[in-house]
């Protein structure tokens, strides 16, 4: 892990030496981009690195001062880079100096110990991108109009925090693939961990290229609210594994969210695009408003929706069973304690503290007689 001190170091450029010093590695990389920024020959393509890029001026009637927007193009790949950089060096440091401490007071197992590093970045993320996702919501009036989603398309033209938005995004996903190699992250966790990044990826990277980022942040801030509800709940778990109020919650929220996505999916691509006036498919002007396109995209949701379903009535099923396995188990704890008091009761051979006739030979009585 990076920042953290060994006393044995491992041969350089082994696998060991990359997984501690990866983010030392990674910080130099980012501190030559941002030197670049001082010599005149390299400024140009630091700012490629560094800055958003494709800015576009303009002016309308209501607003007499030019106003900042901003397209996609291929010089976004150097910019998700560098912020894919600095999500590495922001992954270690919340580890070493936050989840890590926390596990040593836990004294947690391997199994739980990954499970709680995963949900305490996760959590990191999840609400740090909805604080700054209803921020953008409440600025740019999104979800006051719900029209708004499809009025206008192709939205080609980005506020300054939106196009900010999706680079940080889309380089926080793709910086978890490499986290999964430097994290040491269990071979059977691979599968699953690599479906929902990859899902991440291709939904918000399809959002961004097909000027559908209206529709992809009011679906976002939404999702992610009940992604950081779930994580959190399973911090407090690990912490204290009484504290499970905040499932129930969750499951509540989660079933709302997934009807919320389908609806405003079926909105935009059923029957909002389907009805305006900029018909086609056009690579300069960035319109993908074809009946092949939306029904892919529509698709893609709705499939993913059932899936994650899917995945939740599996996990609730599977909880429902544990529980019902504590209790058959404590029932069992419980019986055999009740029964020999029955039994010590019927040996005693006493009623109302009078021996009985038949129990007043004593065993070393029999004993001697046999003998």
């Amino acid at each position: 892990m990076g920042f953290r001190k060994k006393n044995k170091s491992p041969p350089v450029l082994s696998h060991e030496f990359v997984i501690q010093n990866h983010a030392d590695m990674v910080s130099c990389v980012a501190m030559i981009i941002l030197l670049g920024l001082m010599f005149e020959v390299t400024a140009k393509f630091a700012i490629m690195f560094i800055t958003v890029q494709y800015n576009v001026t303009q002016t309308s009637e209501n607003k007499p001062e030019p106003v900042n927007f901003y397209q996609y193009g291929p010089k976004d790949i150097a910019t998700v880079f560098f912020y894919l950089l600095i999500a590495i060096i922001l992954h270690a440091l919340i580890q070493e100096y936050i989840l890590d401490k926390i596990n040593r007071r836990l004294h947690l197992s391997k199994t739980k110990h990954s499970k709680f590093n995963e949900s305490g970045q996760l959590a990191a993320f999840y609400l740090f991108s909805f604080i700054w996702g209803c921020s953008i919501l409440t600025a740019e009036e999104f979800v006051t109009n719900p029209t708004f989603l499809w009025e206008g398309y192709p939205h080609t033209h980005m506020a300054f925090q939106v196009k900010f938005f999706y680079i940080c995004q889309i380089a926080y996903w793709f910086h978890a693939l490499p986290e999964l190699y430097f994290q040491k992250v269990r071979k059977e966790d691979i599968p699953r961990q690599l479906y929902y990044i990859c899902l991440y990826i291709f939904h918000i990277t399809g959002a961004y290229i097909l000027n559908l980022h209206r529709l992809g942040l009011v679906l976002l801030v939404p999702h992610y609210l009940v992604e950081l509800l779930f994580h959190a709940s399973r911090l407090f778990y690990f912490s204290n594994e009484n504290k499970q109020k905040g499932f129930t919650l969750w499951a509540l929220l989660f079933v709302i969210a997934r009807l919320l996505t389908l609806t405003l999916s079926v909105l935009t691509f059923g029957f909002g695009l389907s009805r305006t006036d900029n018909q086609g498919f056009s690579l300069a002007e960035g319109n993908f408003n074809v009946l092949t396109v939306r029904m892919t995209c529509l698709s893609a949701i709705c499939l993913t929706q059932a899936w994650m379903m899917w995945k939740f009535i599996n996990f609730q099923l599977k909880k429902w069973r544990e529980q019902s396995q504590i209790q058959a188990s404590k029932k069992k704890a419980v019986s055999p304690k009740s029964k020999p008091a029955k039994k010590e009761s019927s040996r005693g051979g006493s009623v109302n503290g009078v021996m009985k006739p038949e129990d007043k030979t004593s065993p070393r009585a029999r004993k001697t007689k046999a003998s």
